[in-house]
C-alpha cells in the first residue's frame, strides 16, 4: 500500500465500520416506534444530516424522531439558507412511481393533439373529483392520458370499471361517463387487468383517486387545477437544472 492510497483506504474502512452502527441505531429506533405507536407501520428509518434527527417514513408520509424513538416531530423542515422545503422534496422522492413500472398496456389510452406529453391517472368511475379533473383535461392539448381503472370507492365501482374495459370503445364510454355523466352499461364478463392494477396500487400505496403520475415519476394525490397540471407537465418534460448542473 502506498502513502497516497493509505488515507483512501482508511476512509473506506471508517465508512464500512460506521454503516453497521447507523443500521443498528435505525433498527433500534424502528423497534421503539413499533412499541410506542404500534398502529403506525414504519416503512423506513434513516439518519439525516441535520438536527441529530432521523427521518421516519410511514405510509408515504414523513416524520422525524430522535435517537431514542420516543419523540415525533410532525411538520416540514425548511433549509433557511436555500429556502428549500426539505420534507417536500423528500416526499416527492419517497412517493415517486417510476414511469417504467406502470402497466400502460392495461390502461385506457386517450390522445389529444400530438400526444407528446404523457400522464397516467388512477381513477374510480364513481369519483367526483376524478370527473371534475377529466372535464378540465378536455381543454389540455397535445397529451396522452393513460387511465388506470382503480375501483376502490363504492360497491359498484368494480362492475362499472369492468363494463368500461369490456366496451368496444373504452375511451368513449369512459369520457362520456366522466365528463357528461352518461350511464355505464354493457358486458362485464371479459378478461380485465383491474385486479393487477389494484395490486399495483396497494403496492405503491395509492390510497385515493385521482392519483396522477407524471413521466418523471412525480405523484400527485387528488385533483389539481389546470394551471398547476400544465406546470407539472412542463416540469416532467424539462426538469429544472440542479445547482451542480453545467
Amino acid at each position: 500500500m502506498t502513502m497516497k492510497t493509505a488515507p483512501i483506504a482508511a476512509l473506506a474502512l471508517a465508512a464500512a465500520l460506521a454503516f453497521p452502527a447507523h443500521a443498528q441505531q435505525e433498527d433500534k429506533i424502528k423497534a421503539a416506534l413499533k412499541k410506542n405507536v404500534p398502529e403506525a407501520p414504519v416503512d423506513s428509518v434513516r439518519k439525516v444530516p441535520y438536527g441529530g434527527l432521523y427521518e421516519v417514513v410511514v405510509g408515504g408520509d414523513i416524520y422525524y424522531t430522535d435517537e431514542t424513538g420516543n419523540f415525533i416531530l410532525i411538520g416540514s423542515l425548511v433549509d433557511l439558507k436555500t429556502k428549500q422545503n426539505i420534507t417536500e422534496a423528500r416526499l416527492r422522492t419517497v412517493n415517486a412511481i417510476k414511469w417504467s413500472e406502470l402497466p400502460l398496456e392495461h390502461a385506457i389510452k386517450i390522445t389529444r393533439g400530438n400526444g407528446s406529453r404523457k400522464v397516467a391517472i388512477f381513477e374510480d368511475p364513481n369519483c367526483g373529483y376524478c370527473k371534475r379533473f377529466e372535464r378540465d383535461l378536455l381543454g389540455v392539448n397535445d397529451i396522452t392520458v393513460y387511465v388506470l381503472l382503480y375501483p376502490i370507492l363504492s360497491p359498484d365501482s368494480l362492475e362499472k370499471s369492468k363494463a368500461v374495459w369490456c366496451a368496444a370503445d373504452r375511451g368513449k364510454m369512459w369520457l362520456d361517463h366522466m365528463t357528461r355523466d352518461a350511464a355505464i352499461s354493457g358486458d362485464t364478463k371479459c378478461d380485465t387487468p383491474i385486479e393487477k392494477i389494484l395490486a399495483l396500487g396497494r403496492e405503491k400505496k395509492v390510497q385515493g383517486t385521482p392519483t396522477i403520475v407524471f413521466e418523471n415519476g412525480d405523484r400527485v394525490p387528488g385533483a389539481i387545477t389546470r394551471e398547476d397540471f400544465e406546470k407539472k407537465l412542463a416540469e416532467a418534460k424539462n426538469p429544472p437544472k440542479t445547482a451542480s448542473a453545467k
